[in-house]
């Protein structure tokens, strides 16, 4: 691609002329070559950048307006924004590779234009699988699941049935989509459990991108819905009936019980615990370690909280303040004051008269 069409694309104003470079990439500045597209967000990267090999770099405004540079810069208000964007537009598309003559694909199954089927995947009756999507080796889909345009779904990735996938959807490879929910109700004469029936769908929207060996719940008797733009973390378990906002961000280790809501844009750090039936606001943002407490209701917008039951960060760090100075207090040696001397009472002397 040819710079300024980059520019362009990025919206960005490109300074230093080469109009015409030819850029194929996006790397650091120690690996580039004179094909490389890399970014600078402040003064030391820049000047790094600078005596790199790299064909142009991406600068902020603020830093480029009047400085004089000896490569090219794409001057944008975020350049790692930017920079990311541009890793898409410079990244070769997938191969088209066919079917695999070791995949099992049903006959009633409907395969779009350009799909590849990577050896041993198996695609049951019924099942649809979008236009430019890749389905990798090994990979399971069910009867009946819908797989929306340009998805990816790496190797062993098992989608039950009654799970649907927008379009551009990425799944990791080990990702269960669409599995029971954890639902039982329990005699209490015989003290044994019946599962309780899980029957209900998956929907994945679109641009949701799913970790490695993640997996998500369908709905007991209704959905669970993952938004629009959603991005979850290796090694994340969501149960049924939950719901999740658009451009929520998951990190890993993160536990979120069934019917329990998180709303738009909130960030879940890791190894957080959300009980069921609750509730997180948008913008509000979990950090690592906190934990949600069953049908409680976290509210944003833009609100920190941590701890377990997750609070108000600056509640927390109070809290934690005042548990330091009471564990200093308990560790303190006690003095022991000297004893004190009783005075002296002198007897007084009578005289003989």
């Amino acid at each position: 691609m040819r710079l300024i069409q980059l520019a362009e694309l990025l919206h960005a104003e490109l300074r230093g002329g080469a109009h015409e470079l030819e850029v194929s990439s996006v790397g650091s500045a120690k690996g580039a070559t004179a094909e490389t597209v890399v970014f600078a967000e402040d003064a030391a990267a820049l000047t790094e950048a600078m005596k790199s090999d790299a064909a142009a770099v991406i600068v902020a405004e603020q830093m480029g307006k009047d400085a004089d540079f000896v490569k090219p810069v794409l001057l944008v208000k975020h350049p790692k924004l930017a920079f990311a964007r541009a890793a898409q537009l410079l990244r070769p598309p997938d191969a088209h590779t066919g079917i695999h003559p070791t995949a099992v694909i049903a006959d009633s199954a409907l395969m779009g234009r350009h799909v590849s089927v990577g050896p041993y995947a198996v695609i049951e009756a019924d099942a649809r699988v979008g236009d430019g999507s890749v389905i990798g080796a090994g990979a399971f889909i069910a009867q009946g699941v819908i797989i929306g345009s340009e998805c990816r779904i790496y190797p062993r990735v098992v989608l039950y049935s009654c799970v649907e996938l927008g379009d551009r959807v990425i799944v990791h490879a080990g990702a269960v989509l669409g599995s029971d929910g954890f639902g039982y109700v329990r005699d209490e004469g015989t003290g044994e459990y019946t599962q309780f029936p899980q029957q209900g769908r998956l929907v994945i929207e679109d641009g949701v991108e799913i970790g490695a060996n993640t997996t998500v719940d369908r709905g007991a008797l209704d959905e669970t819905r993952i938004a629009r733009g959603v991005k979850i973390d290796n090694l994340v378990h969501i149960g049924h009936n939950v719901e999740v906002g658009k451009d929520v961000v998951i990190a890993a280790q993160t536990g979120i019980s069934g019917s329990s809501v998180i709303g738009d844009n909130a960030i879940v750090g890791g190894q957080v615990g959300i009980g069921d039936h609750a509730t997180v606001g948008e913008q509000v943002i979990l950090g690592s370690g906190s934990g949600v407490l069953t049908h409680k209701k976290v509210k944003g917008p833009g609100v920190v909280f941590w701890g377990r039951p997750a609070r108000p960060l600056k509640q927390y760090l109070k809290e934690l303040a005042v548990l330091a100075r009471l564990a200093r207090k308990q560790e303190e040696p006690v003095q022991e004051k000297p004893a004190q001397k009783k005075p002296v009472q002198k007897k007084s002397r009578q005289k003989k008269g």
